[in-house]
């Protein structure tokens, strides 16, 4: 979390230091929670490009000690509100029976808590990424490049203390309800560059998934939107039934970040995963490629051509009435073969708005009160990418270059 004058003006940067969150980016995880329930039924997670923790933050505090927030958070407290109520004015069937005291009053209504609300002994959580992780309760960090084909083995070992990496098996035997990533490279304000970047990590992380996703998961990660975006909405439209785009309440509209939800993991029939041959193609696209055009139908110059006005076939003329004696360049017009069930294949992923409307507004400025106090960021930076620029800046007399003494 940065102490820019923009982040000192941002809502959410405020509140997550007051709610003892590592960055706001944790509020963007719970609102996509709210809207897709990604933490229902679900026992084991993989948290790629998890540095500085704030979604692992999440996942611990969630789906290991039981705590709950936003939608959620406030349910129980209408229902506590509920309990009160009833204890005052009598018993309410949907919450339970009234049991009476020694002394003929009533209390309030036995609800049996779920198991959500309780911690949780059998949730494994682990998270990736090349940035060290400063430890959280319940969390198995790895410190790792998710592009590398060696960070597999690393990953089931974590997860199942019991495989055996001499088999290159490159499937976890027990493998995980739910795969987050919210990675982003460094970028570089030339938006094509920094999509195509961004598409790679993504895929990067989607074939990690596939290794160690179970069918019926969830895989939820970060995505720049662009004007080729759609063709990536398909391809993971491959592996998953549902594939949505969300936008959270908590991510500024002004930035073209998004995430991708993808629900219910169905991989084709025969599909191995492995981050050697990405996808289950990897460098025998030209080969598979060239034997598909093999495959086609080949037709001979001057053969027949139809008229798909009139469904008759008439032989190629072999020279038209149109021809330009001078260069001798047939002038025909291209007609168009579509047909009505081939004209509109392209497929759009649905757009989604998460978070409360009534909630703050990531892009707008919030009058602090008078009695606000700046507080610290709960997890200072452990290594970051520009640490070593600010100790040679330093070395060189700081950003003026004036050494210490100096007036």
């Amino acid at each position: 979390m940065g102490k820019s004058s923009k982040d000192k003006r941002d809502a959410y940067y405020r509140l997550a230091k007051e709610q003892g969150w590592r960055a706001r980016s944790a509020f963007k995880l719970l609102q996509l929670d709210e809207e897709f329930n990604l933490f229902e039924n679900v026992t084991r997670v993989v948290d790629l490009c998890a540095a500085p923790g704030s979604w692992s933050q999440v996942l611990s505090r969630v789906l290991i000690k039981g705590e709950k927030f936003g939608k959620s958070a406030w349910q129980d407290k209408e229902a506590k509100l509920r309990q009160q109520m009833f204890n005052v004015f009598g018993s309410d069937p949907d919450l339970g029976s009234v049991q009476p005291t020694e002394h003929g009053q009533d209390v309030a209504p036995v609800r049996e808590e779920t198991n959500a609300s309780k911690p949780r002994g059998d949730v494994k959580i682990v998270s990736i990424d090349l940035q060290p992780i400063s430890p959280l309760p319940g969390i198995i960090t790895l410190r790792a490049d998710i592009t590398h084909p060696a960070t597999v083995p690393l990953l089931l070992k974590a997860l199942d203390p019991d495989y055996d990496s001499s088999t290159m098996n490159q499937q976890a035997s027990h493998p995980v309800d739910l795969v987050i990533s919210d990675g982003a490279p460094d970028v570089t304000g030339l938006h094509d560059l920094d999509i195509y970047v961004q598409s790679q990590l993504l895929f990067a992380a989607l074939n990690l998934a596939l290794c160690v996703l179970k069918p019926g998961g969830k895989f939820v990660a970060k995505i720049f939107r662009g004007r080729n975006v759609d063709l990536l909405y398909a391809q993971l439209k491959i592996f998953f039934e549902k594939v949505y785009v969300a936008k959270p309440r908590s991510s500024r509209a002004s930035s073209v970040e998004a995430f991708i939800v993808c629900i219910n993991f169905q991989p084709p029939a025969g599909f191995q995963a492995s981050l050697e041959e990405p996808l289950g193609v990897g460098s025998r696209l030209p080969e598979m490629l060239q034997a598909n055009q093999a495959s086609l139908p080949i037709m001979a110059p001057g053969g027949p051509m139809q008229n798909w006005d009139t469904g008759a076939w008439n032989s190629w003329p072999e020279k038209a009435p149109n021809v330009v004696a001078a260069d001798g360049i047939y002038d025909l017009e291209v007609q168009d073969l579509t047909t009505d069930d081939t004209k509109d294949i392209r497929w759009v992923a649905p757009f989604v708005a998460c978070g409360d409307l009534s909630a703050f507004d990531s892009d707008a400025s919030y009058k602090l009160p008078d009695d606000h106090v700046s507080l610290d960021p709960v997890q200072p930076p452990t290594a970051p990418p520009y640490k070593r620029a600010i100790e040679l800046r330093r070395a060189n007399g700081g950003a003026y270059k004036k050494t210490t003494g100096q007036g």
